[in-house]
């Protein structure tokens, strides 16, 4: 069952349309991540589903209900709808435990529920002027969330978070809604950041929507080079004897592009059907290696957990047998 409709949604500035022809569901309980570059859209799209940007044009349904914008409705918002913006702001001098029991509804059994999903329980005594970034992120949450709101709306919640309260936001928000059964959605300039989370990621470029799906879909199939950029390095292959020596299929290789993840290749033995290339670099990343193998007039890279060649080695790429469905292109 769907919980939010945005139909038809468009809105402008004085540089031209900021967002054009907005159309998008969300069901209940379903995780939705819109992801863009700075500037696509993104956070103006998620105010004008609070109830804080008035739309020029469109309609937003919360479980069939118009969501109002400022110029509609006397005080902006909706109780049914949380809005944590990337610049909150908690007051000073105040302990934790102080400060959330001010906006809250909640039953004491209710709030020790919320405030272990947030993890914040062990800072309930601490003056909010004592916490660290991702701790006052996950108070801020936590405030919102003790009104009950339906819809969860989080912009930015990752930037400015090292990677161990990053993860914590993570399984926060999955808790979120496995446990209090509220509807999350979140905008993120840097979308790998949420394809371990999101059900469905929406890409915006250029205020529209260029492709959604899930994270598998838009990662290994994108539409574009925007689109496959966004998540991480991708080979944008053009050339169509690069294409034929890697092995991709004939069906593609009449496409002006076609994108090849780096863990799409490895290393074959020396055959003439091959891309035959020398190592220019390889650099340990963790659990893998990132080697870079230049040929004639290309740049080919892929990724290996096996010791990598050295540099100055030739090596022979081929595209794996397993990723040839994965493979999409650009035409």
């Amino acid at each position: 069952m769907d919980l939010l409709n945005v139909i038809g949604l468009h809105k402008q500035n004085g540089d031209g349309f900021v967002l054009q022809d907005i159309n998008l569901t969300q069901r209940y309980l379903q995780k939705v991540a819109i992801a863009g570059a700075s500037g696509a859209g993104k956070s103006t799209l998620l105010k004008m589903i609070a109830g804080l940007v008035q739309p020029d044009s469109g309609e937003i349904l919360l479980d069939g209900k118009k969501i109002k914008g400022p110029d509609e409705k006397l005080v902006p918002g909706y109780a049914d709808i949380a809005f944590l913006s990337q610049h909150f702001e908690l007051r000073n001098n105040y302990t934790v435990e102080e400060l959330l029991s001010y906006a809250s509804k909640l039953t004491d059994s209710s709030a020790a529920d919320l405030y272990t999903i947030c993890r914040i329980h062990h800072l309930l005594k601490h003056k909010t002027n004592e916490l660290s970034g991702g701790e006052k992120q996950r108070i801020a949450l936590a405030r919102l969330l003790s009104t009950s709101p339906r819809l969860l709306l989080l912009d930015e919640p990752f930037s400015n978070l090292d990677r161990i309260h990053k993860n914590i936001l993570k399984s926060v928000l999955t808790d979120i809604g496995n446990e209090l059964a509220i509807t999350c959605m979140l905008v993120s300039h840097d979308p790998r950041d949420v394809l371990s989370w999101a059900d469905e990621i929406l890409i915006l470029q250029n205020g529209q929507f260029i492709q959604r799906g899930t994270p598998e879909e838009v990662y290994f199939s994108p539409v574009n080079q925007y689109a496959a950029e966004l998540f991480g390095h991708c080979n944008i292959i053009i050339d169509s004897g690069i294409k034929t020596q890697l092995g991709i299929p004939p069906g593609l290789l009449n496409g002006e592009e076609v994108f090849v993840r780096p863990e799409f290749i490895e290393i074959v033995g020396n055959n003439s059907s091959s891309f035959r290339g020398i190592v220019h670099s390889a650099r340990f990343a963790g659990s893998y290696y990132e080697v870079d193998v230049l040929g004639v007039n290309s740049h080919i890279s892929f990724i290996t957990a096996d010791k990598p060649p050295q540099q100055g080695d030739t090596v022979y790429l081929s595209l794996k047998e397993n990723m040839v469905n994965r493979l999409r292109s650009s035409s």
